[in-house]
């Protein structure tokens, strides 16, 4: 797949590029909706002999149009982003700059500089995608705006338990720790990338050596807590448990929650390799101990526990 990020107004040349099927859309967490709206482009450009396209925009939109959000965290980052859209067998991969020029543009010159220039044949969008100025632009307008140059096609809302899948339903269920529902939406589990870096080692102290993820900050965490967590070490897959949050056990006044994973049968040293932590399900709440003897006993259990959740699943 390739990676093409544009500004406006970009500087390719028309001429030059495929006929392409595009979906478009913000995509973040390439849930269960968003894949019907990617798979389908996909399917209508081998159709067509045409390239396919995905064609997205960073940052959020609301760092740029709502002036009390400074920070946007991603269920999927852009790097996370562009590894699945590669798996569902994207060819190429638009990433439109969101910033306030952008969205000062009126709706056909919005169409005409990232659709029509860049000799999109085919456009397939969600129900509810709204383009241009104020969102003036949307799927009821879209024909207008074509002015005949390309075709589109508009993806119905998809449901779960009468319920739209969304991105913001996503969240809500991942920041109240409801994480089988949520990778159930996303059809995938959640996956969080870091850095192992040096801690105080008092996992190794008292049996259950840990790693300790160095997270980027545009990262969507879950509900602090104790998982059950399958974990990609290069090319092979561990199962594990992890803590998220403050240690109070031993640490007081931490300001910033930690990710502490604990792999099953792996004693090599992980210092700088990168880590997929799949989180597959929350286990219980983080609590503060009298005792490392009381800590102990219950990381015990959690194991315990965890290794029968995955002994079931398989």
């Amino acid at each position: 797949m390739r990676t093409i990020r544009l500004d406006y107004p970009h500087t390719l040349i028309l001429d030059e590029l495929p006929d392409t099927v595009a979906a478009i859309g913000f995509f973040d967490g390439i849930h269960k909706g968003h894949q019907k709206v990617i798979e389908t482009a996909v399917h209508e450009a081998k159709s067509k002999n045409m390239k396919s396209a995905v064609i997205t925009f960073h940052p959020h939109p609301s760092i740029i149009l709502k002036k009390d959000v400074q920070h946007v965290q991603y269920i999927t980052p852009l790097r996370e982003k562009q590894e699945i859209l590669q798996d569902l067998g994207v060819d190429r991969l638009y990433i439109i700059t969101f910033n306030k020029e952008l969205s000062s543009l009126e709706p056909q010159a919005f169409i005409d500089h990232f659709i029509i220039n860049l000799n999109i044949k085919s456009l397939v969008a969600g129900f509810d995608f709204s383009y241009g100025h104020k969102g003036k632009g949307n799927m009821q307008t879209i024909h207008e705006h074509s002015r005949g140059l390309f075709n589109y096609t508009v993806i119905d809302q998809m449901q779960s338990e009468n319920q739209k899948i969304s991105s913001t339903r996503i969240r809500e269920l991942l920041k109240s720790g409801q994480i089988e529902k949520a990778n159930e939406l996303l059809g995938r589990p959640l996956v969080v990338r870091g850095i192992v870096k040096e801690g105080d080692k008092r996992g190794r102290e008292i049996g259950y050596p840990t790693a300790n993820l160095e997270v980027d900050s545009e990262v969507l965490l879950p509900k602090i807590g104790i998982y059950a967590v399958k974990v990609r070490v290069k090319n092979d897959v561990y199962e594990g448990m992890a803590s998220l949050g403050y240690n109070p056990t031993f640490t007081a006044n931490r300001d910033e929650p930690i990710i502490e994973v604990n792999i099953f049968d792996y004693n090599t040293e992980l210092y700088g390799e990168e880590l997929a932590l799949e989180w597959h399900c929350y286990i219980r709440e983080e609590i503060k101990f009298d005792s490392a003897e009381e800590l102990i006993k219950q990381i015990e259990e959690d194991e315990k526990r965890i290794r029968n959740y995955f002994y079931a699943d398989s």
